[in-house]
């Protein structure tokens, strides 16, 4: 264990030790307020090129096992914690977290004052980092490497999380429906809540074409969460356009909340420090109920909270908002059968308060009758 550095692009710098691989790792700088599911985060693909600074003090005491994944691979840019769990207890660990970090070529960092660094980030917002370990580089050197590495507005990250061939997770027990789901960073959890619910989810490239999802004859389309900026998603887009004008029910969530908030003329903006954690409180306007959720995004969706909107598509409304901020959370058509949130109800790690959205979208494609 050596001296590691973490530097933010605007000068401050965290001293802590080395801890994951020895290396140099460059991405956006946020924190993630869970105190559990910590494999789930590292394994989410929403979550490329971002370094994931854990809010709760003592990480890996349940170690790391090959059930819990979301995805094939760790997707975090680094990972940044205050007391790495030197003991690991749990019945269902197969490796000690850090070992698998070391395997996957994580570049990680122990001992760090992650409080102070989470107040940092929420005062100033989230901002490109980097974490220096192994390497003899000055202070100013280190600015300077972190100020040349890319911003995370702007950038198109979904190419490298889509899966490259459509595959299919079959549904359990009776077959009731078939579902397109275009993948932009889908998680595991997702096609198998489906799948639980009797739907056969047919995972596909975010590259694939309206004709090329019509020619399934889904059910339904299913648009994933994944990473990057909402805006240069405009191929997605412009599919969920084309979708929207047939007779297909649509579901979003994260990632496919902000892509359908656009494909219906809204505009997304870039939050302060975003929402990643599973304790983020939402009230459904419709029922009044407060729901606990678990969100990843540093995007959101600009759309009116107090009244219907109009769109070419028809008429809409916001069902869902967070009570922290104010945050769009859900959305809506009243005249097609199309809905969204921005967080996961998948609930993979987090609670289970939203998981009835996916009974929701199953009775959608019943009825093709608004959500």
């Amino acid at each position: 264990m050596s001296a590691a550095f973490l530097v933010l692009d605007d000068g401050r710098v965290f001293e802590g030790q080395s801890w994951g691989a020895l290396g140099t790792t460059f991405g956006e700088a946020v924190f993630q307020t869970g105190m559990t599911g910590y494999q789930e985060t590292l394994t989410d693909p929403s979550y490329h090129k971002q370094v994931v600074v854990m809010t709760a003090p003592h990480i890996g005491n349940t170690g790391f096992n090959s059930e819990d994944n979301e995805s094939e691979k760790i997707w975090v840019a680094g990972f940044v914690v205050r007391n790495p769990s030197s003991v690991v207890s749990n019945w269902r660990s197969e490796k000690d977290l850090e070992s698998e970090l070391i395997e996957q070529n994580i570049v990680g960092l122990q001992g760090v004052d992650t409080r102070a660094l989470t107040r940092h980030l929420r005062d100033k917002g989230a901002m490109r980092v980097g974490i220096f370990s192994g390497l003899q580089l000055s202070r100013e050197e280190m600015v300077l490497e972190v100020r040349k590495s890319a911003h995370m507005s702007g950038s198109f990250l979904v190419a490298d999380v889509s899966t490259k061939k459509p595959y299919i997770v079959a549904a359990q027990g009776e077959k009731k429906f078939v579902v397109a789901a275009l993948d932009l960073g889908i998680k595991s959890a997702t096609p198998r809540a489906l799948s639980q619910r009797g739907v056969e989810v047919h995972v596909l490239p975010f590259n694939t074409s309206a004709a090329e999802i019509v020619e399934l004859a889904p059910d339904g389309l299913f648009i994933s969460n994944g990473p990057g900026d909402p805006s240069t998603m405009v191929d997605v887009i412009e599919v969920v356009r084309q979708i929207l004008t047939k007779e297909i029910p649509i579901f979003g969530i994260c990632f496919g909340h902000q892509i359908l908030g656009r494909a219906l003329g809204f505009e997304t903006y870039k939050l302060a420090f975003g929402h990643r954690g599973i304790n983020q409180p939402v009230i459904d306007k419709i029922t009044g109920k407060v729901e606990i959720t678990s969100h990843n995004h540093g995007f959101a969706l600009s759309a009116p909270t107090q009244t219907e909107f109009t769109t070419v598509f028809g008429r809409g409304e916001v069902t869902h908002v967070c009570l922290n901020d104010g945050v769009v959370e859900g959305l809506r058509l009243i005249d097609r059968s199309a809905f969204s949130v921005q967080y996961h109800p998948e609930a993979a790690a987090g609670p289970h308060d939203a998981a009835y959205l996916f009974d929701r979208f199953v009775e959608m494609m019943s009825t093709k009758v608004g959500a």
